[in-house]
């Protein structure tokens, strides 16, 4: 043999090397079967404890597919490297988690491993619920183990090559996977970091899609809106008193701040029949996390370059005062009634217009209160050039900011995104 085939052949012989030593690592032993636990054998404080865990951890979002069956799974969550469907986390026997220990509950939740030994994709975020108690964990299993069982077909993972190799995950573990304790005296921390896995929106992530640690609560993009810093580096314009963020994440509202929209708008939907004690927690120490944000410091002062927004977009100021001022202007209705002014509002303060425009085109849906502030979707009402006129207008008009540049590309994202 020559040279350079034995330079191949041990090329070669290291990679089965590496792929058998992976498969070694990759292995988890199946967990038996047990006969799935009747309902009336749990106890219903730990059940409605769980119901109540549940609602912080925004299950049912990503575990109901539209129109769906509650936690029956089969929504598609769309990642960088294809689209994973969600499990169903019902009781069923056959397709769901009704054969499934608290043992096997526990090693998923904690080790992001199957019943059957599978290893699961991180866009469970089981890198933060390992930080979730046992007796956090046992009150979430008797909650799902006393829910109606549906049976359902979950579509098959489509996943880029060779991303659906799940020994690959082993790497990614191995580098990510950290199973520290945090002190459950810690509340507001424990629960952030735990089980309502803020990071998961709020933290950017790096090319193979973990959170950036050094870079927490920075700011990151998800399901084309973009999650604001939760840190000192926050946008907002009005400072987050735990007071604040307790009303906003409780009712999708505040009386300084912009309305929740986007994914946010489901967590506050959900954190409305969370524990009331668990959501000041959280409020309290996210408040903590932007005490030394520009807007802890600034004044209250409302931004209106009214005249220079109407000279310099003539045509986003024609749009708005047809379609958006009857709620939004000074002695609207609306504004009697203590909302907010969109000088306030954190999405025409960020550096991208993407928040914006998501709101613009998609409109927002009632508050988890039940009482707004809903708005309309004028996607389909304008173009997008007359789209990206509006955006302009509101960044000239209610900021000292600089203007935002690309927009009718921005339009065109955020319609391709979801946007309409």
């Amino acid at each position: 043999m020559s040279r350079g085939g034995w330079v191949l052949a041990g090329i070669a012989s290291g990679l089965v090397a590496i792929t058998v030593a992976a498969g070694a690592l990759a292995w988890k032993p199946a967990l038996p079967p047990v006969p799935p636990p009747a309902a009336a054998g749990f106890d219903r404080a730990t059940v409605l404890r769980g119901q109540t865990l549940v609602h912080l951890g925004n299950c049912s979002t990503c575990h109901t597919a539209p129109g769906g069956r509650g936690f029956a799974g089969g929504k598609a969550l769309r990642t960088p490297f294809g689209t994973i469907f969600a499990s169903n986390i019902t009781p069923d026997p056959e397709t769901g988690i009704g054969r499934w220990s608290s043992e096997a509950f526990t090693r998923a939740m904690r080790d992001g491993v199957s019943r059957d030994g599978s290893l699961l994709y991180p866009a469970f975020p089981y890198d933060h619920f390992t930080h979730t108690s046992d007796s956090d964990l046992d009150a979430l299993y008797a909650f799902f183990m006393t829910r109606p069982p549906v049976r359902t077909q979950i579509p098959d993972n489509r996943l880029a090559w060779p991303f659906g190799y799940r020994p690959l995950l082993v790497a990614w573990n191995l580098l990510y996977l950290k199973k520290d304790a945090i002190n459950e005296a810690d509340r507001g921390r424990y629960l952030a970091e735990g089980l309502a896995h803020c990071g998961a929106c709020h933290t950017p992530r790096d090319r193979w899609g973990a959170e950036m640690s050094d870079r927490a609560y920075d700011g990151a993009w998800t399901e084309g809106w973009y999650a604001p810093a939760l840190n000192a580096r926050s946008p907002a314009v009005q400072p987050w008193t735990a007071d604040e963020l307790f009303e906003y994440l409780r009712t999708g509202r505040g009386a300084m701040h912009a309305a929740a929209a986007g994914p946010m708008s489901e967590v506050t939907r959900e954190l409305a029949s969370a524990a009331e004690a668990d959501v000041r927690a959280l409020a309290g120490y996210f408040a903590g996390l932007m005490a030394d944000a520009p807007a802890a410091k600034g004044d209250l002062a409302r931004r209106d370059n009214e005249s220079l927004a109407d000279r310099t977009h003539p045509e986003g100021g024609i749009l708005f005062a047809g379609a958006c001022a009857a709620c939004h202007d000074a002695g609207a209705p609306m504004m009697q009634q203590g909302r907010p002014p969109l000088a306030w509002g954190t999405p025409l303060h960020e550096d991208t217009p993407h928040d914006t425009l998501q709101v613009i085109i998609q409109g927002l849906g009632a508050s988890a209160s039940g009482v707004g502030p809903s708005m309309p979707a004028f996607g389909n009402d304008f173009t997008d050039r007359q789209l990206a006129e509006v955006a302009a207008y509101l960044r000239t008009r209610y900021t000292d900011l600089p203007p935002w540049q690309n927009l009718e590309q921005a339009v065109s994202d955020v319609r391709k995104a979801g946007g309409r």
